[in-house]
């Protein structure tokens, strides 16, 4: 299961703003989408679902269901998209969200099977959060109340796997992209992806603009 938001200018990746537009930002949230969206379509799985703030386009492939995300905070967004989706095809549930393009098929296919013999499997991400959960018996109680978009959000949702005597994989810690200093890290470590790719071409397009009083206020070459 994939939760995101639809890749709409001013409503996502408004971190990469500046050195980028909105626009521009928008198209790298929607890069990083269609990377999340291929790896997921790649990795076996009995259903794939795409948990969505906004409406699907053209970014979508084939073979997802899609269910419309419920909640004020994200803690009950995460609780009700895996409550939803175990609601869909009971079993185990594999959650990851769309700032790690760098994500590939093979980690998620170790993280579903590590659901076999693991209550849970978690993912760390470098910002003190998480780019992967998941859960052999979803439950709303492990997520709800956990504090998100917080420098130790993944400490406290380890913990409270921990303390309700789940047993839990780890597994590699990976970039989110919320800047652009970590937009240039994951392109760097990605290269063939998608992301990298819109980064690449975002950057010649912006060297080959003419430098503005207004751009060397904003950061951003003229228009």
């Amino acid at each position: 299961m994939l939760i995101a938001k639809e890749p709409v200018a001013g409503r996502v990746k408004t971190r990469l703003t500046p050195p980028y537009s909105p626009a521009e930002a928008a198209a790298l949230a929607e890069a990083a989408l269609r990377d999340s969206l291929r790896a997921v379509a790649a990795t076996p799985a009995a259903q794939r679902v795409l948990a969505l703030d906004g409406l699907p386009g053209r970014w979508l492939p084939p073979g997802f269901v899609v269910i419309p995300q419920r909640g004020a905070g994200l803690d009950e967004r995460l609780a009700a998209a895996f409550a939803d989706t175990h609601r869909l095809r009971p079993g185990p549930v594999v959650l990851i969200g769309m700032d790690t393009p760098q994500v590939t098929p093979d980690l998620l296919r170790v993280a579903g099977e590590a659901l076999a013999d693991h209550d849970a499997v978690y993912g760390p991400a470098a910002d003190g959060g998480f780019w992967l959960l998941g859960l052999r018996r979803p439950d709303p109680a492990l997520l709800l109340g956990v504090p998100m978009s917080h420098p130790e959000t993944g400490k406290v949702q380890l913990d409270r796997l921990v303390r309700a005597g789940l047993t839990v994989h780890h597994l590699p810690e990976l970039i989110d992209v919320d800047t652009a200093t970590t937009a240039t890290e994951v392109a760097h470590q990605s290269p063939t992806t998608y992301f990298a790719t819109t980064l690449r071409t975002l950057h010649r397009e912006q060297a080959a603009r003419p430098v503005t009083e207004e751009s060397r206020a904003t950061g951003r070459p003229g228009r």
